[in-house]
């Protein structure tokens, strides 16, 4: 099944498959577009952070985010997904990108993961209602995934609470989604 499409950098206008059904919610192109829009205009982030960043595209789904940063200069991104056919269908998207050599795919669950090497970059996109980005965010710290100061950019549904963290730097909703920005 086709899902979203990448919006800007090298690969802009791929498009990337989707699982079937109704496990993987694909983010709405508004809300990565104003993310990615947010990330390359901020004082605390912009073009040469992204072109120096390792990203960590949690709850991955399609890996429509990694790919995006990969697409925009971002040097590395890893994967994190537990669903067999998500999984599946990031491998095609990384292989169709031709981004084998800069990705890693990672079959874990993100409330649970194995340990792991530090990224710079880190979105956290599960499914909505769940409350599962801030639990996930502590998981990962514990498991070594991100550098000290990471920026982590966490998607939530209408239903979720976006709070738990001190270094918020950008709040923003993009219809059902709400964006959070916070320093690691």
């Amino acid at each position: 099944m086709t899902g979203p499409r990448i919006l800007a950098g090298a690969w802009r206008g791929r498009k990337l498959l989707a699982p079937a059904g109704l496990a993987t919610r694909p983010t709405n192109a508004r809300a990565r577009q104003a993310a990615f829009d947010i990330l390359m205009h901020a004082t605390w982030a912009g073009h040469g952070f992204m072109r120096e960043a390792r990203v960590l595209d949690v709850f991955a789904g399609t890996g429509a985010y990694g790919l995006e940063a990969l697409s925009r200069g971002a040097m590395a991104a890893t994967f994190i997904e537990n669903s067999n056919q998500a999984l599946a269908a990031i491998r095609a998207n990384v292989a169709a990108c031709n981004a084998g050599d800069r990705t890693r795919v990672v079959a874990a669950d993100a409330l649970h993961p194995p340990a792991g090497t530090p990224h710079d970059l880190v979105f956290l996109d599960p499914p909505y209602g769940q409350g599962a980005v801030m639990r996930a965010a502590a998981a990962l710290a514990a498991a070594g995934w991100w550098v000290e100061g990471a920026l982590l950019v966490g998607e939530f549904g209408p239903e979720d609470e976006a709070a738990g963290c001190d270094k918020v730097l950008a709040l923003r909703r993009h219809g059902k989604a709400q964006l959070l920005f916070w320093r690691a």
